[in-house]
């Protein structure tokens, strides 16, 4: 497996990773439980060590990817992400106030059985709310040992870099 850097900060992951979204969302049924961890635990037996899951794909995606990894945490990147109304994104409404992604970050460590979130990001720009307070939230996050590197997707360019509280960020 070839590995590359994400962003500046030396996030390393495999370059193949397994977005876990179509295991209890967005594909149609849900997988069960035992399909879902077994492969998780395949594509790490195949190199993978980036996995990719999000509130919004519903608390079973976070639980199985952290059960699923619990025997080699240590040895993978975990992504999830944060920005949906009340973590739904059929609502169409987002929700990227620093106290839904606190609330969030803490939902996903235990989902996750984890003390440290990998890469949080925010799943959508939510134009009601700064990103520099999105990537202050973050940053405090970061600095409280609950996360370690911060990202967006389907951002812009514009929001690819920035000035947020305490210095200069980029995404991911």
């Amino acid at each position: 497996m070839k590995y590359r850097t994400l962003g500046s900060m030396g996030l390393r992951v495999s370059e193949m990773g397994l977005g876990c979204m179509g295991l209890s969302y967005g594909y149609g049924p849900s997988q069960s439980k035992k399909v879902a961890i077994d492969l998780i635990r395949s594509a790490f037996e195949e190199g993978i060590t980036f996995f990719d899951t999000a509130e919004a794909y519903g608390a079973d995606n976070e639980e199985w990817l952290g059960e699923a990894v619990q025997p080699f945490r240590q040895n993978v990147i975990i992504a999830t992400k944060f920005g949906w109304k009340e973590g739904d994104a059929s609502l169409g409404e987002l929700d990227s106030r620093p106290e839904r992604i606190r609330q969030v970050a803490e939902q996903s460590l235990r989902r996750l059985r984890t003390d440290c979130i990998d890469l949080f990001y925010q799943h959508r720009v939510d134009p009601a709310v700064p990103i520099e307070d999105v990537a202050g939230t973050v940053k405090d996050l970061i600095s409280e040992g609950k996360v370690k590197h911060f990202g967006l997707s389907e951002a812009g360019t514009a929001e690819g870099k920035y000035r947020g509280r305490g210095g200069e960020h980029y995404a991911g």
